[in-house]
């Protein structure tokens, strides 16, 4: 990547109008710089959540709106269990698409849990797509999921699905009995009317999402791991009830397994997930569907704990789990289970192991248990809690750059292509995790990024979260258009 050509001087941090701090989010506007223009994108995308009754072709149609075949699609009806989320694109747009288990208002069991997860899909969105296989008609399924809409002061939209002719569109009409409007026919399996259907999603879709993220409720911890690594044994010693079966066969838990435990005085929502396998693509069947399930359920949780078997080697079994975690920007807490079989020769080489193989997480809480014997997991709590806390910490913008000022004041970023890069301010766009975007006038290495964001963490004492620390570079020529 080049830098960015310049002409003539750009403001840099310390000269802002009266003292030269940032203060408040007045201060926002700095010289030619717009923070609210830099900030589009960065902020959260819209929510489209795709809703229906089992087996209507709802996870083809987000395969058709992705332009991929990303959502698991079978034949029978169930395969999809929890709310899956995946970034999509149409005539420019970005957002954010969620498939969802079929809904049924009378549901019993796992199906009861498919429910809840389609309606919480329906309360996080900011536009709802109700798809119906036209060719079966309104069912009463699809006229109670229509009432349960109606209420709703989220838009919706109607897709008639398996419309696959002209003749066949005549069925599509014959939805407008549910009180949504106009039904859409498409067909997702062959892609017929998909870009008129999302044509009208963009119409009523903000350009970022509406809802408010719900802070209320249990803290939702996902337990990962490797096979056989013991998460299914400390759910049952955290909850006090075999609520999951334990068995030395890796595999045996395949979906994952909710369970509200109270622990330091308060509910948490612990989810007990199947191990990953080495490699999803050599997963056949169940273990298939149950390595995708863990996915979305990690996805779906705030803070993850991740075990590992303290009397063995770190895997890279261990490490893949540990990368999935990274990429959806979970807290995380690194719990070493089965402490009791270890012995001071594996201590010593676990220390090792430790600095070699986690280094790129020296911020994660670490905690010796052992699930079965219970030794220490009640310090778990403190451990999620401080992890929760720094995912959740905001910093004022005028606190970042007053830091920031006398940071790079000390260590300026480096050379590059001749020219010395000037961060003009920064500010934190988004928590959970916390992201900080830097406004600069170039490039900025990615040794100096890691710099600051361990010099972030070091200030700012975010133990237990990941960081993301982007850069937006301008040019002069783009700041001349702002005038």
């Amino acid at each position: 990547m080049t830098d960015p050509t310049f002409s003539g001087d750009v403001e840099g941090i310390g000269t802002l109008p009266g003292d030269g701090v940032w203060t408040d989010e007045s201060d926002w506007e700095v010289g030619e710089f717009d923070l609210d223009d830099e900030l589009e994108g960065v902020a959260s995308l819209p929510v489209v959540a795709i809703v229906g009754r089992p087996n209507v072709g709802k996870s083809t149609l987000v395969n058709r709106i992705l332009g991929r075949r990303e959502a698991v699609v079978e034949d029978v009806p169930g395969v999809t269990r929890d709310r899956v989320s995946y970034r999509a694109s149409w005539s420019g747009r970005d957002f954010t698409v969620v498939d969802t288990g079929g809904w049924e208002p009378d549901a019993k069991g796992m199906h009861q849990a498919i429910a809840r997860q389609a309606e919480l899909a329906m309360a996080t969105a900011d536009v709802i797509v109700l798809v119906v296989d036209a060719t079966v008609g309104a069912t009463s399924t699809d006229e109670a999921v229509a009432r349960v809409l109606r209420r709703s002061k989220t838009p919706v939209v109607l897709a008639a699905n398996k419309i696959d002719s002209d003749k066949a569109e005549a069925e599509a009409a014959a939805l407008w009995s549910l009180g949504l409007g106009e039904p859409y026919p498409v067909s997702a399996a062959h892609g017929r009317g998909a870009g008129d259907l999302l044509d009208e999603i963009l119409k009523v879709l903000p350009t970022t999402t509406q809802v408010v993220p719900r802070l209320d409720g249990p803290r939702r911890v996902a337990l990962v791991g490797k096979p056989n690594v013991g998460k299914s044994s400390l759910l049952n010693k955290l909850s006090g009830t075999d609520r999951s079966v334990v068995d030395n066969v890796a595999g045996t838990t395949v979906d994952p397994v909710d369970e509200l435990i109270e622990l330091g005085g308060r509910p948490w929502q612990f989810i007990d997930t199947a191990g990953l396998r080495r490699k999803v693509r050599t997963a056949s069947g169940h273990e298939y569907y149950a390595s995708l399930r863990t996915r979305s359920a990690l996805e779906a949780a705030e803070v993850a704990i991740l075990l590992i078997d303290a009397s063995q080697p770190i895997t890279e079994q261990d490490l893949r789990v540990l990368s999935l975690i990274i990429e959806t920007g979970r807290a995380l807490v690194i719990a070493f289970n089965k402490w009791d079989l270890v012995d001071e020769d594996r201590r010593y080489q676990l220390d090792k192991e430790i600095d070699r193989e986690l280094a790129r997480v020296p911020w994660a809480q670490r905690v010796n248990i052992s699930a079965m014997t219970g030794r220490a997991v009640q310090k778990l709590v403190p451990a999620l809690d401080t992890a929760l806390d720094s995912w959740d910490k905001r910093i004022s913008t005028g606190r970042l750059n007053n830091w920031l000022k006398e940071v790079i004041a000390a260590n300026p970023p480096p050379l590059r292509g001749g020219r010395q890069p000037r961060v003009m301010f920064a500010t934190q766009a988004a928590t959970r995790p916390p992201t900080f975007v830097l406004f600069t006038t170039g490039f900025l290495e990615a040794g100096y990024r890691r710099f600051l964001e361990r010099r972030l963490r070091e200030e700012f004492n975010f133990d237990g979260s990941p960081v993301r620390v982007n850069v937006r570079v301008r040019d002069k020529r783009e700041m001349r258009k702002k005038k």
